[in-house]
């Protein structure tokens, strides 16, 4: 069974994809956190295609801090840029925008990404 926390973090997902659908000329950049890892993707939702994604195991970083998640938005950013997108809707997954969330929001924005 899942926790309060958990169940309430679903609500607020699908909440979020109600309204948030990534498209070919802007696509969604969800994120995931784990305990110890971040994980962010490039999606084009009408597609069905992952256009890039990141993590910190590309990284190289063990650590689940706010610097390795600034490093997976520039990385992620990076990318993208490589695959010709310059504008995402950001799906924070209902994750509160805080801490490694905004973290790796700020990576991405200061990698080029506009959202």
């Amino acid at each position: 069974m899942a926790t309060k926390k958990e169940q309430r973090r679903q609500r607020i997902k699908r909440s979020i994809r109600k309204k948030v659908s990534g498209t070919e000329s802007r696509p969604r950049l969800s994120v995931f956190r784990s305990n110890k890892r971040i994980y962010a993707q490039i999606i084009d939702d009408v597609q069905g295609k992952t256009l890039a994604s990141a993590s910190s195991i590309e990284i190289g970083e063990g650590k689940n801090n706010k610097d390795s998640a600034g490093a997976v938005g520039k990385l992620l950013a990076e990318k993208a840029s490589a695959n010709g997108v310059k504008q995402v809707i950001f799906d924070r997954n209902g994750y509160l925008y805080h801490g490694r969330v905004k973290a790796l929001a700020d990576g991405a924005r200061e990698g080029g990404l506009e959202f």
